[in-house]
């Protein structure tokens, strides 16, 4: 019998983390769909974006106040981050719409940010299902193909940039907006891989 039961809180901070990045990969699409909207959404990005800074301030907090933990120290605290780089690298892009004064959206950004979107979801399902090692290993799986389905638009979107003589601005503002995206992707494909070592560790 435990005498000091393990703070299962974990699991539900990090269940609001992965709503909060879905939540906010949705307004990212939005906004893309919708530029006529921008200041709307990147407020309500911004306020997502803070509100995951508080759940992972929670996470750090309770780690320090609890004795045992369900999942390994690092794991936890890694996992948390994680999470919340993903919701920063959409903040960004969401800012930094603002900040290029971009009127006309380019049509691969709205791919790539439907994909980020796509594992966000995919993200979520593991982050819910993290006790289950097949479901969290299918997220892993499902997460990469993503990821390279981001890096092949990406790909393209940049070599477009570079071929059809772009104004250098507007090219320089493209690429900025097209790395910020493709790195979101990334972060949730290394979002994945704790998944599937937490998993694995636990199993």
């Amino acid at each position: 019998m435990r005498l000091i039961p393990k703070d299962e809180g974990f699991f539900d901070l990090f269940g609001q983390l992965a709503e909060k990045l879905t939540a906010s990969t949705t307004l990212l699409v939005e906004m893309l769909r919708h530029p006529d909207h921008f200041e709307r959404h990147v407020a309500q990005i911004k306020e997502i974006e803070r509100e995951c800074d508080e759940i992972t301030r929670e996470v750090i907090q309770r780690l320090d106040r609890s004795f045992v933990t369900p999942l390994d120290r690092e794991d936890i605290h890694l996992l948390g981050h994680r999470i919340d780089n993903v919701v920063d690298l959409v903040d960004g892009t969401a800012r930094r719409l603002v900040m290029f004064h971009v009127k006309a959206v380019e049509p691969p950004a709205v791919d790539l940010a439907e994909v980020l979107h796509r594992a966000a979801v995919v993200i979520a399902g593991g982050v819910r299902d993290i006790k289950s090692r097949s479901k969290v290993v299918q997220c892993g799986y499902d997460t990469k193909r993503l990821e390279e389905e981001g890096d092949a638009i990406y790909s393209e979107a940049v070599g477009h940039l570079f071929r059809n003589g772009h104004d250098p601005i507007e090219v320089i503002k493209w690429k900025a907006l097209y790395d910020q995206i493709e790195s979101a992707i990334d972060e949730c494909e290394d979002v994945a891989n704790v998944l599937e070592s937490v998993s694995l560790k636990n199993s």
